[in-house]
């Protein structure tokens, strides 16, 4: 270790993820050593880490890719990295008080977030094995950190709090972006995105807009006004499936789909494809289903006749690449992507998090964030629930 600040104690607060099940299986624990920032890594005492549905599903081994009843994690690189215990939370926010050898020591003080993938190789536009801190190793529910210098992106923004920081986290936003950029989004396209009111849904409104596509949110109602006031042309009710087609058509005045960044699954997968090959004719590109999520099911029977017939591009999704988190960044320290942060909790109420998430009503628009609790005073209790 090259530089450290001295305050740094040799013991921390963290969250450990001791084995797959439900939140009992989370701990909190006080007496947890610190980490040391190896060669080429920053230490972060951490301010803020938004939450993400793949921590509930990482802990629960909602990850299968052969079994539909398999029990496991990400296994991308042949075999699964997620051992316990683990300290999950991929999009950290924090200031760096220490650094490994080869770091520059005027790092130091720098507040920055985390791009969240833990990559195979230095490719900068590929990343087929895709895993992430929190997973394959210690992530930010804690009060410090070790990761990657050149992962670690400045961001001195003062207009923007930690906690609203950690809300644009590459976890989303990466994922949001590599969605589009994995199906050539183009401007003037037409963008249906489904499972809007959610943190990938609100980043690729957002990202929609910056490269000049059209989204269209299917959503509940009741976040109409958020979704448009985030850059929505239209919210589609995502009930009542027999019409939902043509409610989406209503929308867009008859003209096609262009593209379906689809976050569900299940049987809307089959609906996301008739929004597409209506009107083959007065296509310019070929329709493109781009998949990051089942939250909706994770089988979906579709008729291959529909998919070859009508040439329907099919894009699988994970996380996204080097270069796609650098253009994020920049983006946000431009100003160009606004946070949606819907509450915050400290690190110590997270199986209360985890319960709001999964029964979150219909006021429900943005990202959970965790604090660790020593930093709850400056960096949470702005954003702490009206109710608690």
């Amino acid at each position: 270790m090259d530089e450290v600040d001295s305050a740094v104690p040799e013991v921390m607060s963290a969250m450990l993820l001791i084995g797959h099940g439900g939140v009992d299986q989370l701990r909190y624990q006080q007496d947890v050593p610190t980490p040391k920032p190896g060669p080429g890594q920053v230490l972060v005492q951490v301010t803020a880490t938004a939450k993400n549905n793949t921590d509930r599903k990482a802990r629960e081994g909602l990850y299968p890719t052969k079994g539909k009843e398999e029990v496991t994690s990400f296994a991308m690189g042949g075999s699964p990295t997620l051992s316990f215990p683990r300290i999950q939370g991929a999009d950290v926010v924090g200031r760096i008080v220490a650094v490994g050898e080869g770091v520059d020591s005027s790092r130091i003080g720098e507040r920055g977030l985390l791009d969240f993938n833990i990559y195979a190789d230095e490719r900068r536009t590929i990343n087929l094995t895709p895993d992430y801190y929190g997973h394959g190793a210690d992530g930010g529910y804690a009060e410090y950190i070790a990761v990657p210098a050149d992962q670690f992106h400045h961001v001195a923004n003062t207009e923007l709090h930690d906690a609203e920081l950690a809300s644009m986290g590459m976890c989303s936003y990466q994922t949001a972006y590599h969605m589009m950029t994995s199906a050539n989004i183009s401007a003037g396209e037409r963008v249906l995105v489904s499972g809007a009111s959610g943190g990938v849904g609100t980043a690729l409104i957002q990202l929609c807009r910056i490269v000049g596509a059209i989204p269209y949110a299917v959503s509940q109602l009741d976040k109409a006004d958020a979704l448009l006031t985030l850059g929505a042309e239209a919210v589609v009710d995502r009930d009542d499936l027999p019409s939902f087609v043509d409610r989406v058509l209503a929308a867009t005045h008859g003209q096609p789909i262009d593209a379906v960044m689809d976050l569900v699954g299940g049987e809307m997968t089959d609906l996301f494809i008739d929004t597409m090959i209506v009107d083959m004719q007065h296509r310019s590109s070929y329709p493109r289903l781009s998949i990051a999520g089942a939250s909706g099911g994770n089988i979906s029977e579709i008729m291959w006749t529909r998919i070859y017939l009508y040439q329907v591009q099919i894009l699988g999704v994970s996380h996204g690449t080097r270069e796609e988190a650098e253009q994020l960044v920049e983006w946000i320290r431009r100003g160009e992507l606004k946070p949606v942060l819907h509450a915050a909790f400290r690190l110590s109420e997270l199986h209360a998090a985890e319960h709001y998430f999964v029964n979150r009503g219909s006021n429900y628009l943005g990202k959970i964030v965790i604090v660790p609790d020593a930093q709850w005073d400056t960096h949470g209790a702005p954003f702490a629930l009206a109710t608690a």
